[in-house]
């Protein structure tokens, strides 16, 4: 089982509703001191590994109350090491942010876990990224199954077109083959639960962004170009997965500082937004 969400975590949550609101919080695009390659070490400690992203100390009196950023390793049958994409910018960036622009009490390193690693369960919210090509073991897609049955909470993240799809549906079958994704309203608390957005946001990687800027083109495939967000409910009606595709919310938080147009019109409108609503939601609920 889950450890149970503690009521100190709850009421700092809470206090993001009542501490910012969309158009009253400004985020002030951050500069990092330059690009990670991908595939360096995971441990983000020093200035270095962090990318200029600023630290902060963690109260000890709060210690195991604290929000952490856990991002899912897998294994891929066409792109080994996908799931590394945009890391470590984007995981220490949003965590910044959370910490910077919310009364939440966040982890500033984050972890990355397998599926099977023991410590899943310590950890209410995980993020996948690049699930095009995912292949579970059974003892993954068990333990993943296990796990938000158990009351966690997984964000799919960064995937485009009919044949990705395609593949993260197998993989996501095999946790639930009696379970289908559905699509999620506008209206659903996710999209307001901080700060009230008004469309169902795409967020295309900061190449497509710029190149596409003069045509408003936001997708990156031509059968991608709305997006969807679905959801896999339990059989209470907890929203236990919300799938975001035909988007990607992880190059909003992780190219934050190489364009201001981008960090405007893409990461403080729409992924840092959304990406705290959905941490407030998974939290909450």
């Amino acid at each position: 089982m889950l450890p149970p969400r503690s009521v100190v975590t709850a009421i700092m949550v809470l206090a993001c509703v009542i501490g910012i609101s969309y158009g009253q919080a400004r985020f002030g695009q951050r500069r990092p001191g330059g690009r990670m390659s991908q595939g360096r070490s995971i441990r983000t400690e020093s200035p270095e590994e962090r990318n200029g992203v600023p630290t902060w100390d963690v109260d000890p009196a709060f210690k195991t109350d604290v929000f952490t950023f856990v991002r899912v390793e897998y294994d891929s049958y066409e792109r080994p090491g996908s799931w590394r994409v945009d890391f470590p910018d984007s995981d220490l960036n949003l965590s910044y942010r959370l910490q910077q622009l919310t009364s939440l009490k966040v982890d500033p390193n984050g972890r990355i876990l397998r599926l099977t690693d023991p410590d899943l369960f310590r950890y209410p919210f995980l993020y996948l990224i690049e699930p095009g090509s995912i292949a579970l073991s059974s003892e993954e897609a068990a333990s993943l199954r296990r796990y938000l049955l158990n009351g966690g909470f997984l964000m799919v993240d960064d995937f485009w077109g009919e044949r990705e799809w395609a593949g993260f549906y197998r993989g996501i079958k095999q946790v639930f083959p009696e379970r289908e994704p559905v699509e999620l309203p506008l209206e659903h608390p996710i999209f307001h639960s901080v700060y009230d957005l008004k469309e169902k946001p795409q967020i295309p990687s900061i190449n497509v962004a710029i190149y596409g800027k003069s045509q408003g083109i936001t997708w990156e495939r031509e059968d991608a170009k709305t997006p969807h967000y679905r959801g896999i409910f339990d059989d209470k009606g907890r929203l236990m997965v919300i799938i975001c595709h035909n988007t990607d919310l992880g190059d909003g938080w992780e190219r934050e500082g190489e364009d201001p147009w981008y960090f405007t019109e893409f990461s403080e409108k729409k992924a840092y937004p959304l990406g705290i609503n959905i941490i407030f939601y998974a939290m909450t609920h």
